[in-house]
Formats: C-alpha cells, sequence, structure tokens
C-alpha cells in the first residue's frame, strides 16, 4: 500500500561500477516476458521485455539499434541512470537497458569506458517512492511513454498496488477525470481488443479510441442500440472508427437509422456525411474563417451558464458533437510539422 507525502531523500550522482549493479529482473511486470529468454538475456531481450512492459521508449529491434549505436559513438551516457541503493546492493531502477548494454561492452571488450555508469542513486527507497519517480519520468518527464503505455502502467498501480487514485492524479499533475478514462480504456482494450485480434497484431496506436470510448454517452448508445463492446472493438479492428476521433460520433450515428446503415457497411465517416446539421445562412456562407472564429468565440463567451452545463455533461447532444468536430478541425489547422495529440 502506497504512503502519502513520502518522498525519497534526494539522490546522489555517483559513477558505479556496472559489475555492482543488478537489473531489475524481480519486476513483476516484465518479469513474464524475461522467463522466455532464459538465466542470462542479452541486452536486446532485456529492452523488449522493458518495451513489452511500458518500462522503455520503443519495443523493437530498430529502435534498440540506435540507442546502442548512439552510446557506443558517443563513449557513454548523457541522462545517468537510477538506482536503488538497498542493504548495500544497487538495484537499477530506471536505465535497464542501458546498463545492460555497458555490461555487454565490457565484456566484449569494445573500445572505451564501460565499468561505472553515471547514476542517481538513492538510498533504501520503498516500492512506492519507486513507482513515483517512475512516473516523473516516464508520464511527466522529458522521456514519456505512449498513452497506452501510461495506461498500462497507471492500471498497474491501480488495481495491482492499490494506489489510492489521488495520488495517481498527484504523480501525473493531471485531472482525475483523465487519469480515470486512461485506466478504464485500457482495461476495455485488454477485454475486448486484444481476444479479437491476432497474435502480434495487437496495435497499441488504437488505444485513444478506447479513451473516446469512455466520454460521457458513448457506452450507453452502444448498448441501448444492441451492440457490445465487442462489436465496437471489432469496429476499431476494421478500421470503421477511423480517424479514431470519430468515436464520440457513435451516439448520433447508431441513433440514427440512415446514419447507422452507413456506418456498418461503410465506416464512420460515410455515416457522419447522413447525419443532421444545422442549415447555412448566406451570412454564414459568405464569412471568412477569420469572422467565423471571431463569431463562434463570441457566441462562447455570452453562452448562458446553464446551456454551457448541459452542453458539458451530455457531450452526445448534437450541439456538443458539432462543437467536437470543430475542435478537431482547428488542432488539424494549427498542428506544426511533427506534433502529436
Amino acid at each position: 500500500m502506497a504512503t502519502a507525502g513520502v518522498s525519497p531523500a534526494p539522490g546522489t550522482l555517483q559513477l558505479v561500477p556496472v559489475n555492482e549493479i543488478h537489473l531489475d529482473r524481480d519486476n513483476p511486470r516484465i518479469r513474464k516476458f524475461l522467463e522466455m529468454y532464459g538465466e542470462e538475456p542479452t541486452p536486446e531481450q532485456f529492452y523488449l521485455a522493458l518495451g513489452a512492459a511500458g518500462d522503455e521508449e520503443g519495443d523493437n529491434s530498430a529502435t534498440f539499434e540506435k540507442l546502442k549505436n548512439s552510446i557506443q559513438t558517443n563513449g557513454g551516457i548523457i541522462q545517468p541512470v537510477i538506482l536503488n541503493r538497498k542493504k548495500g546492493k544497487y538495484v537499477c531502477v530506471e536505465g535497464n537497458t542501458r546498463v545492460a548494454l555497458y555490461k555487454k561492452f565490457h565484456s566484449e571488450k569494445v573500445k572505451g569506458t564501460w565499468t561505472h555508469i553515471p547514476a542517481l542513486v538513492y538510498e533504501e527507497m520503498q516500492d512506492f517512492q519507486i513507482d513515483s519517480i517512475r512516473l516523473q519520468v516516464h508520464l511527466v518527464g522529458t522521456r514519456q511513454w505512449d498513452p497506452y503505455s501510461k495506461a498500462k502502467y497507471l492500471y498497474h498501480l491501480r488495481n495491482s498496488k492499490n494506489v489510492p487514485l489521488h495520488m495517481l492524479v498527484e504523480y501525473c499533475g493531471g485531472r482525475e477525470r483523465e487519469v480515470i478514462e486512461s485506466i478504464n480504456a485500457f482495461s476495455d482494450m485488454e477485454t475486448y481488443y486484444r481476444p479479437i485480434v491476432q497474435e502480434g497484431s495487437f496495435d497499441t496506436s488504437r488505444f485513444s479510441g478506447f479513451v473516446e470510448l469512455q466520454k460521457p454517452n458513448v457506452k450507453q448508445s452502444i448498448a441501448e442500440t444492441g451492440f457490445t463492446l465487442t462489436n465496437f472493438a471489432e469496429w476499431i479492428r476494421d478500421e470503421k472508427l477511423y480517424p479514431l476521433n470519430t468515436v464520440r460520433l457513435l451516439p448520433r450515428i447508431l441513433r440514427n437509422q440512415k446514419a447507422r446503415d452507413a456506418f456498418l457497411k461503410h465506416d464512420a465517416r460515410k455515416a457522419s456525411e447522413l447525419l443532421d446539421r444545422p442549415a447555412l445562412s448566406k451570412a454564414l456562407s459568405d464569412a471568412n474563417i477569420a469572422q467565423l472564429a471571431s463569431a463562434l468565440t463570441q457566441a462562447i463567451y455570452q453562452l448562458p451558464w446553464l446551456e454551457a452545463e448541459k452542453l458539458r455533461k451530455d457531450q452526445s447532444g448534437e450541439t456538443a458533437q458539432l462543437l467536437h468536430e470543430t475542435l478537431d478541425a482547428l488542432k488539424g489547422v494549427l498542428k506544426a510539422p511533427g506534433d502529436t495529440d
């Protein structure tokens, strides 16, 4: 059980002999992945296990080779690994692959100095303090996990370690609703999507579709129209819901017979063409985008509080859905090259 408000004492920066560092093979989230590699997994195999558990940046050999070549070319690492010294024993908390590569380079006598590695060493940390560090590094730090891996770790902490929800929110620096949505999205993806895809075809990039599934009234509309969450997972798999933000259109699509038929036959984009939209006046049709943006901003500022609350509580309504579509369109226009959502 985690203890609130207790942080580890500040770590000290040291050069630690790599032969004294133990890789974190007992981590319950990667143990099952390491078992398939035997007693002495190679650095690449360790990296793959970490990637499968959501501990490292990426989970493929190409990314591993980039990391390996970068360390070898630069003669070492810039970012220190993080170690926990417990009862005189160093255990790697963060940076297992880098430690494994140092060990490999040293044993194979690769040119360079691989006997010691820069490390931030903490003393006698408890499990919840280690979790706190991982969250800071990978959820809000410079080496963030992808959304699926973040959700996987949050799910693990909440359901396997019983970390209180308020602590997860504090760790993440986010909002409670977002943390709950992320955890529930991971659960739904594992429960309904994983069983219907072939081995090796589990696509974590589809995770945002399951986040959208948590939005108000989406699940309710699926059930009300006679479908199941397995059907939803099949729609994700078959790309009927593409792009994935079209999930939020499902309440309107499923409740409109013509749109629903088009969706089941084709996809959400085709179905959205059949949804009722307010007719535009001539003045609106003739306005340029700057004028429309200004008018929308003014309308939002002038929106009565009760109407705004109604939109927030029922985001499956026509006006709320149109606003979501507008928001997505604006993000697409303003997104800089290389930006991700």
